[in-house]
């Protein structure tokens, strides 16, 4: 008989040999393995798809809605502050410590774990679909976006990233511009009434000072950021142009689409191009039986800044898993194994609600 507490053990475990094997975006062959060595284990039919790992409920019925259960298994690169091994998965005063043990291992091997309580149980209000997916830190080709027309058609989903296990309604979404300034070369020795440069300033200023009229509630207003500059190569030659990349979150009050059209409209003596639009905002209703569920466990909800595989999804999607989002990319990054113990537990309280 499974338990949850087999379950949790099996879990860390697992969540232990991710960390040890590196899977660098689009480089995880060698965790895709281990995602299906679990469900062998577990005598669970399983689908590959590039490396991303999918399964279904026992009983799939497609006549009832179906649940995404979906946390990601690629990692970033482990920065120059490490002082610990980033591959040696080991528990220091109930700190696991390792590379992608917060974001997002723990989130992934927690829905796992849940999943596989929930496989076997008929008459469920939801069919589930499991994806431990590839490519999220990169938002690449081959992730969950690859994944919407393998996978059964979806009508909510869980994305499991770290939340502290708080309910994560909204996200906002992002558009890179890149922005080019033209103007005209020459000699700094010689008057030049067409200085890129100098040309640069009013659009920066406009860049800083620019407020987006819509405030969301409950993520609040569109954040735009000039992020880099580049512009000359030598001191006595003013440049042809000043090349800048522009950051902007986007709340849940503004497509992707109008946030170009915005900043094209402000900007008509700029070259202007959004390097994808494909990146929306995503949120749930604070009424769906998901965050009712989660309100009734002591929950709260709140609105995200950071940006997941909730952008691909067309869906009412909620964020919500164990781990600090504070966390994530830092040096020496680490889970408490109690946050794990605590996400599988109430992953699975939540769905028990509405299943």
């Amino acid at each position: 008989m499974i338990t949850i507490d087999s379950l949790t053990n099996s879990a860390i475990e697992l969540l232990k040999n991710l960390i040890g094997t590196p899977s660098f975006s689009s480089e995880e062959d060698p965790t895709a393995q281990l995602l299906e060595q679990w469900f062998e284990s577990f005598e669970i039919p399983y689908h590959r798809h590039q490396n991303n790992v999918w399964a279904t409920n026992k009983s799939f019925d497609t006549t009832k809605p179906t649940l995404l259960l979906n946390s990601h298994h690629d990692t970033v690169k482990p920065n120059s502050g490490y002082t610990k091994n980033p591959f040696d998965a080991h528990v220091e005063s109930g700190k696991l410590f390792g590379l992608g043990s917060n974001d997002a291992g723990g989130c992934l091997v927690s829905l796992l774990a849940t999943f596989t309580y929930f496989y076997n149980k008929e008459s469920l209000n939801y069919n589930l679909v499991f994806v431990g997916s590839a490519e999220e830190e990169s938002s690449g080709p081959n992730g969950l976006n690859s994944m919407l027309d393998v996978i059964p058609k979806i009508d909510v989903a869980i994305v499991g990233e770290p939340t502290q296990m708080q309910l994560a309604i909204a996200e906002k979404g992002l558009v890179v511009f890149d922005v080019e300034v033209l103007g005209t070369p020459g000699h700094a020795a010689h008057p030049n009434d067409n200085n890129a440069l100098y040309k640069a300033i009013p659009v920066m200023e406009w860049i800083k000072n620019y407020k987006f009229d819509k405030h969301s509630s409950t993520l609040g207003n569109v954040k735009m950021t000039l992020t880099q500059i580049n512009a000359g190569q030598q001191h006595n030659a003013i440049p042809a142009k000043v090349s800048m990349v522009v950051d902007i979150r986007v709340n849940d009050c503004y497509s992707n689409a109008e946030v170009v059209e915005i900043i094209q409209k402000h900007l008509p003596n700029a070259v202007v191009k959004p390097r994808s639009t494909n990146l929306n905002s995503s949120s749930i209703p604070k009424n769906h039986p998901l965050v009712l569920a989660g309100i009734e466990l002591g929950r709260e909800t709140y609105g995200s800044p950071t940006l997941s595989d909730q952008s691909v999804l067309s869906c009412p999607s909620l964020k919500l898993g164990p781990g600090d989002s504070t966390r994530s990319h830092t040096a020496d990054e680490f889970i408490f194994l109690e946050e794990i113990e605590e996400g599988i537990a109430l992953y699975i309280q939540l769905l028990t609600k509405i299943l």
